[in-house]
């Protein structure tokens, strides 16, 4: 469903749905329930400026009745965010896509503590597109490739593209020459396959028994040593894009990612370490412009710290 409200400083109008029935008369009422303890005034306040709008933009009022409207949007009162010491690459732009690097530490759209620190909203508000959306993301740890619409016209011709897996994704990671203590060796290329689990409520994903729904080939490029022991720098092709899959199988292989505080144990939550990225890049994409019928291929122009020791 579209919002009536245009994107305002990169960020996207908040969508709320009205309970079909409840203790309270007004949209106002039932607002004021949900998060009258934050901001009561400025929830009045939006009200009263006709900031927030129903079904076709139409204005709601303190006195408009919760059976209204099913719908509502308004604007968020954003707190303020410490801008990240990272940057992004653009290193493609047309009429229809947008191909940045995204670095590590920054996610890719708005959630939680990052809203304007995020590559979304703060490519809408460089380049002045509001209408700009990613067509996949990548982890706030994952640095690399990010493919973007620019054109809501065309966009979904590149949609597609990603819901038939019509596009091959590369990435490299730095990892442990050999597994872990435990741990059978690997034979390279290896291809792991399993079904995988993730809930909003837990941060980690799981593996599960059941029919596979992830899979990744994993190949060994290069061995170096790396102070007392070798590591070594991975090619990885997902064939799936489960949430944390890449992460997830290099572990279950006894090689987990170089600065993983996730797997294969998960540390305790610590302020980021801008020296310590996660060793984990989206080095290119590849697919058939739907556009142009040609085949594209794009390239990260970042390298992970961990891959060329001095």
């Amino acid at each position: 469903m579209q919002s009536p409200l245009p994107v305002r400083d990169g960020v996207n109008a908040t969508r709320l749905r009205l309970p079909d029935e409840g203790p309270w008369v007004t949209a106002m009422d039932y607002m004021m329930h949900r998060w009258g303890h934050i901001d009561p005034q400025g929830i009045e306040d939006r009200f009263d400026a006709g900031e927030i709008v129903g079904e076709g933009g139409v204005p709601l009022d303190r006195s408009t009745k919760l059976e209204d409207h099913t719908f509502i949007w308004y604007y968020r009162t954003l707190p303020p965010e410490t801008r990240l010491p990272v940057e992004i690459n653009i290193l493609h732009q047309d009429e229809h896509i947008l191909v940045v690097d995204k670095p590590h530490f920054l996610p890719t759209t708005p959630g939680g503590t990052y809203i304007q620190e995020s590559a979304l909203v703060r490519l809408r508000n460089l380049l002045d597109l509001p209408d700009l959306i990613p067509m996949h993301r990548l982890d706030r740890m994952t640095a690399g490739l990010l493919l973007l619409s620019t054109n809501p016209e065309t966009r979904g011709k590149y949609q597609v593209l990603f819901e038939k897996r019509q596009v091959q994704k590369e990435y490299e990671c730095v990892s442990a020459a050999t597994p872990a203590a435990g741990y059978p060796a690997v034979e390279f290329p290896a291809v792991v396959r399993n079904r995988m689990t993730k809930s909003r409520s837990y941060l980690l994903a799981e593996v599960i028994p059941g029919e596979p729904n992830a899979e990744t080939r994993i190949e060994q490029t290069k061995t170096f040593d790396a102070g007392t022991h070798q590591r070594a720098l991975y090619r990885l092709e997902p064939h799936t894009g489960k949430t944390h899959q890449l992460r997830v199988h290099m572990a279950s292989l006894g090689l987990g990612i170089v600065n993983d505080t996730f797997y294969p144990e998960l540390l305790d939550k610590a302020p980021d370490d801008y020296t310590k990225p996660l060793q984990l890049l989206a080095r290119g994409i590849t697919f058939v412009d739907p556009i142009t019928k040609q085949p594209v291929e794009y390239r990260s122009q970042l390298e992970l710290s961990e891959a060329h020791p001095a």
